[in-house]
């Protein structure tokens, strides 16, 4: 277990870093007025708070907007550190498309065909989907293609995968062991695997953003609910899973607080900042 205040800290945690999907939105993909008021309460205190989602930034800003989000956040699993305040990416990291061919070729020798999407870089980066990927039900835009080869027609941030039996922790382990070496993968949500640059995390992201406000890794209370936050875990001080988060990110957490649905950043966050 961590220690809860760092040493010489006048704050509990100077950083406060918020998963979106699964931690900090609610399934209707709101925050509830307890958890936006106990974010209130911990900035006003003097704590910066950054969102890190694998999300890229056209999934991610108008949830920022409707926060009145002005900081930096970082998305598309760390591949992207974005300023909400003044709308424009500081950072993008893009996949090798040649190296992620080769990586899918690998996968598909051993599991059999993939459905695929993916999504393209930029402030405006549209998500292509591929026949057969089945896209999550919400508002969240995405664009049709019959054509496969138009997915790597323009730079990306990460490829999509499904396969029609395995399941994510199934395919993310097939993938990682004949292509480990080419491409990161990552289980990122439910019917959610991901092909990532080789080494990219949320904690790159979240590493050089916190370097731009000055605050160090162990002035740093992260939150999550999914694989793809373990690197977060792994960097920051105190890691505080959901409870319904992936059993292997509760293994790791330093913390398991209430669901999603149940305030659980919030619970957190009012004990911490009170």
């Amino acid at each position: 277990m961590s220690s809860p205040a760092p040493a010489g800290s006048p704050l509990p945690y100077k950083l406060i870093a918020t998963d979106l999907d699964g931690t900090l939105l609610r399934h209707d993909e709101s925050v509830s007025a307890r958890t936006r008021r106990a974010l209130a309460a911990a900035t006003a205190a003097g704590a910066a708070h950054i969102v890190v989602t694998g999300r890229a930034v056209p999934w991610t800003r108008h949830i920022l907007d409707a926060l009145d989000y002005q900081g930096l956040a970082v998305c598309g699993q760390g591949a992207q550190v974005y300023h909400a305040g003044e709308r424009r990416l500081l950072t993008s990291v893009t996949l090798d498309r040649q190296l992620a061919g080769l990586a899918l070729s690998k996968i598909e020798a051993e599991v059999g065909p993939l459905h695929l999407a993916a999504s393209r870089d930029g402030l405006a980066g549209e998500v292509l989907v591929g026949p057969g990927y089945q896209v999550q039900e919400g508002p969240l835009p995405s664009l049709p293609i019959d054509d496969p080869d138009e997915l790597w027609s323009a730079p990306l941030n990460k490829v999509y995968l499904q396969h029609p039996t395995l399941d994510d922790d199934e395919l993310a382990r097939a993938a990682h062991q004949v292509a480990g070496d080419l491409v990161g993968v990552v289980v990122a949500g439910p019917r959610i695997v991901e092909l990532l640059p080789l080494g990219l995390t949320k904690a790159t992201g979240l590493s050089l953003a916190a370097r731009r406000l000055g605050i160090t890794a162990k002035e740093t209370l992260a939150f999550g609910d999914m694989p793809n936050d373990l690197p977060m875990f792994g960097w920051a001080a105190h890691g505080v899973a959901m409870a319904n988060a992936h059993e292997d990110l509760k293994a790791v957490a330093d913390e398991i607080t209430t669901s999603n649905e149940d305030d659980g950043v919030a619970v957190v966050l009012e004990r911490l900042y009170s």
